[in-house]
């Protein structure tokens, strides 16, 4: 059972007392009996969180040979889960991410070491039998790809970042790519977008913070994080502010406040603490508060932002004994708003096979709706087409109130395209071709692969071969039998 204390390791700028309505926020771990167990959660050690959920679904990564599945359940369904639950399991390859459709909460986005992205629909109330076949399978990548992120405003544009450092944007109104962002020169670690979707900021192994404009794929900002290496990223909703969490040169946690307009050098740096996992940053843009959650430790620190110094309030830390691997997030339309509830995570607690929902609570006496916690919210609708946004237009996401409708789902179906195979050529450049390898490794598969294919038509030219003697042998006796005479 997780516990909320006060931590007294404050930081020289963290001011002992604040008056603040988000002072008290605790942490409480949900029962057993509403936890989800007996759940193979995948042992891989991709640094991701393998989790995603909404009003409706949680999904989770799990564990499995020969190709990549995962898990879709339906939120009421809590307690024990059966060892043959039918799973999502169309891909060749280990699944590396997850995402929900942020306006069809039946969509989930998939992608995996097979060099694909995946679109799925979940039927009404969940899976019956295991899925293999998915709406669409979106082929542009030429390694795994690591990253899938949908769009804030923007209905069916998905955004996919592969290990061939490539950020592809998909158009799923036609299921092709339709832009391509290739200015990053190793692997993507993190991708973020600002409230209006109208920026993208992202984290790469060549050490270097980006902010760049997506449609153009031009850089606006880049940091060179030679003393901060930077592993995560988060825009701090509209306040023209990035954290990123990473590691110093002391090899301690770390987080850094950047201001997206001036990437020269961060606004503030702080060293968290000496453990070694990652740091994974949440940010709620309706109370100004941030979350840190350390893979691999049972902690979770929250934070109050705000645009004067000293930026950082810190407010309490919960903590629990059972490491997480990663953390899914619920949406605020599916918050309970009766229990003064501002932040839901879903932790993967990889050892117990268990999926564990954690409440950031307010504590208040009244039972009546809080209108000062809850102000208006991005909901279900979508601000703009995929035509409208390729074409360049910005526009800030479609509130909602929770006291009316956060219980109200989404109208909107998904379409999938029929689409012909062909080649995929984005910035003149065909994604499919043949790519030359990058590591020994893949030099070595590449070269094995060759071997094997040499080999076979060696093979296949000496059967050949065969046959040609065969049928010269025949023409021959054909050619000295007496009826020919």
């Amino acid at each position: 059972m997780g516990v909320w204390t006060n931590s007294r390791k404050c930081m020289s700028w963290r001011p002992q007392y604040r008056s603040s309505k988000f002072r008290n926020v605790y942490g409480k771990v949900a029962n057993r009996e509403h936890c989800f167990d007996g759940i193979p959660i995948t042992k891989n050690v991709h640094d991701n969180h393998f989790c995603a959920v909404n009003a409706r679904f949680l999904a989770i990564v799990t564990e499995s040979a020969g190709g990549g599945s995962f898990l879709v359940i339906p939120l009421e369904q809590t307690g024990r889960i059966e060892p043959n639950y039918p799973k999502v399991c169309g891909h060749q390859g280990n699944v590396l991410d997850i995402k929900w459709n942020p306006f069809i909460d039946n969509i989930i986005a998939s992608c995996s070491e097979d060099t694909s992205v995946r679109i799925w629909e979940i039927p009404e109330g969940g899976l019956k039998r295991n899925m293999t076949e998915a709406l669409l399978e979106l082929h542009g990548h030429s390694r795994r790809v690591g990253l899938v992120e949908w769009h804030p405003t923007t209905n069916n544009i998905l955004f996919s970042a592969g290990y061939d450092y490539k950020v592809l944007i998909w158009n799923l109104d036609v299921g092709e790519p339709v832009k391509m962002i290739d200015c990053h020169s190793d692997v993507i670690l993190c991708m973020s977008f600002n409230t209006d979707g109208s920026l993208l900021t992202t984290t790469c192994k060549d050490k270097k913070l980006r902010v760049i404009e997506p449609r153009s794929g031009r850089v606006l900002q880049e940091a060179n994080c030679k003393n901060h290496r930077v592993n995560r990223v988060v825009f701090l909703g509209n306040m023209k502010r990035l954290l990123t969490t990473g590691v110093s040169r002391w090899n301690t946690r770390q987080i850094a406040l950047w201001d997206q307009e001036d990437l020269s050098m961060p606004l503030i740096e702080e060293e968290i603490d000496g453990l070694s996992g990652l740091l994974f940053p949440f940010y709620d843009a309706d109370t100004h508060m941030l979350y840190l959650a350390g893979k691999g430790d049972g902690n979770i620190r929250y934070y109050e932002i705000s645009t004067e110094k000293p930026y950082l309030s810190y407010l309490m830390e919960f903590r629990s004994p059972a490491p997480q691997k990663g953390l899914g997030v619920m949406p605020k339309h599916g918050l309970d708003v009766s229990a003064c509830e501002v932040f839901r995570f879903y932790k993967l607690v990889t050892l117990k096979g268990l999926i564990e929902p954690i409440s950031m609570i307010v504590p208040r006496r009244s039972d009546s709706y809080q209108e000062d916690i809850y102000p208006m919210t991005p909901g279900t609708e979508p601000a703009l087409t995929p035509d409208e946004w390729l074409g360049g237009i910005d526009r800030d996401p479609v509130l909602m109130s929770l006291k009316e409708g956060y219980k109200k789902s989404s109208k909107m179906v998904f379409k999938a395209p029929i689409k012909e195979k062909k080649s995929v050529v984005v910035n003149g450049i065909d994604l499919l071709e043949n790519v030359p390898p990058r590591t020994e490794n893949e030099l070595l598969r590449m070269f094995f692969r060759q071997q094997d294919e040499i080999r076979r038509l060696k093979e296949e030219l000496a059967q050949k071969d065969i046959r040609i003697r065969q049928l010269q042998l025949e023409l021959k006796n054909l050619r000295n039998s007496p009826k020919n005479c």
